[in-house]
């Protein structure tokens, strides 16, 4: 049975390398987080981040047939617990880079390929891409056809360039570290209004710093206090034609598929909250007497609430690897798998934290203690990257409506 959890040699150095970098450089971009405005505490980790790029990780979100160093999702998930769990901040910023380069890696050229990915390869400077799906009012019926808006933001074609023009929100880093832009926008918009969603809806990369970015205004979002997450503009926007990933009108499958590769990896994030939260419950029982005989841990509500929590993040945990896998593999049920890593781990992180509060008590509501900051940072998972309630659970409802659907599929038993 091809069943096995165990890490091989080179995942588990890269699980200690990751853990190691995290505890000697990423803690102490935490201080970030107490600055005064969004983009005061998004600046302020930039030295973070450009160490991360340094020491190689953002090549080893990459992929190796793209010149990266990644060997597959597993292997991101596993540095992705490791970072997220001690500052979710400047990993968030690091893995939006990523899914800001999805469509290139999913749907370009080779020569879109090299030409587009070649900054992020170095290991100097801080490159920043950006996926530009969310707009203002939402974008939960990207697809819908008229008289709904769908995706609102536009493309025409002049000459050998298109012209974008529309808004943008709640893309990571996406008008860059001074305003300008990322150093690559993978933008989707509509290119023919005329043409039903399906095939009227593209991605075009944009190189930037480009004129006509407009910084609207940074969120002060209630997590991830130190990642940027704009407001912006795009005012007639220039991409070379050569800049269409994929096929022209293929953008809402393009779409798809990015965010389908990323679900996984938030019920990573929420694992990574969880043994955060976990590690300083475990110790607090371990060594709190709370005015008793004895540590809390000895009494059985604290222990079951413990247990309940522990087997959650295990839980989590292996469904996330497993949907890793089956999309590295390409297997049956591998949509299915990620997007039900996503909706479980994202709430149960929500759930698993709060209960944990509740055995650390009143002391769990001061600052000193870590679990404000995780519950803010927790709070987002199930609403960003397609919300569970707006897209993933409509992608799994869709999925059960099909005549063909066998529901043993996801678990290999079709």
């Amino acid at each position: 049975m091809a069943i096995d959890f165990t890490l091989s040699p080179a995942q588990r150095a890269l699980q200690l390398q990751s853990r190691k970098f995290a505890a000697e450089v990423l803690a102490g971009a935490g201080k970030a987080e107490l600055l005064a405005t969004p983009e005061e505490r998004f600046l302020a980790t930039k030295p973070t981040y450009e160490a991360m790029v340094a020491a190689g990780y953002l090549r080893k979100c990459i992929p190796a047939p793209a010149g990266g160093d990644n060997a597959g999702l597993v292997d991101m998930a596993i540095l992705a617990e490791e970072f997220y769990a001690v500052n979710p901040s400047v990993t968030l910023t690091m893995l939006g880079t990523v899914l800001g380069l999805l469509p290139i890696l999913l749907g370009g050229t080779a020569e879109q390929c090299a030409r587009l990915l070649a900054p992020f390869l170095k290991t100097s400077g801080a490159p920043l891409a950006g996926f530009c799906s969310s707009e203002p009012g939402g974008s939960a019926n990207a697809a819908a056809p008229p008289p709904g808006e769908g995706v609102r933001t536009t493309a025409k074609r002049e000459l050998g360039n298109w012209i974008i023009d529309g808004r943008k929100k709640w893309v990571s880093s996406a008008t860059g570290w001074d305003r300008n832009g990322a150093d690559v926008l993978c933008v989707v918009r509509r290119t023919n209004p005329a043409a039903p969603p399906e095939q009227g809806v593209s991605i075009i990369a944009v190189e930037g710093p480009v004129p006509g970015i407009v910084f609207e205004r940074a969120i002060d979002s209630i997590g991830h206090r130190a990642h940027l997450v704009p407001e912006f503009s795009l005012r007639a926007v220039t991409a070379p034609h050569g800049n269409l990933l994929g096929q022209e009108g293929g953008g809402l499958m393009l779409a798809s598929a990015a965010f389908t590769g990323t679900a996984a990896l938030v019920g990573i994030f929420g694992v990574a909250l969880m043994r955060a939260a976990f590690d300083f419950v475990l110790h607090f029982a371990r060594t709190e007497k709370r005015g008793g005989v004895q540590a809390i841990i000895e009494h059985q509500a604290v222990g079951y609430a413990l247990a309940d929590a522990k087997t959650t993040i295990e839980a989590v945990r292996y469904l996330s690897w497993r949907a890793c896998h089956a999309l590295d593999a390409q297997l049956p049920g591998a949509d299915e798998l990620a997007v039900q890593a996503k909706i479980f781990g994202s709430e149960a992180a929500v759930r698993v934290i709060t209960d944990l509060m509740r055995v650390v008590g009143i002391d769990s509501y001061d600052h000193a203690a870590p679990f404000g900051r995780l519950l803010q940072d927790a709070l987002a998972l199930p609403i960003f990257d397609g919300g569970n309630m707006g897209i993933r659970r409509r992608q799994l409802h869709a999925m059960l409506m099909r005549p063909d659907y066998d529901p043993l599929t996801a678990c290999g038993g079709a």
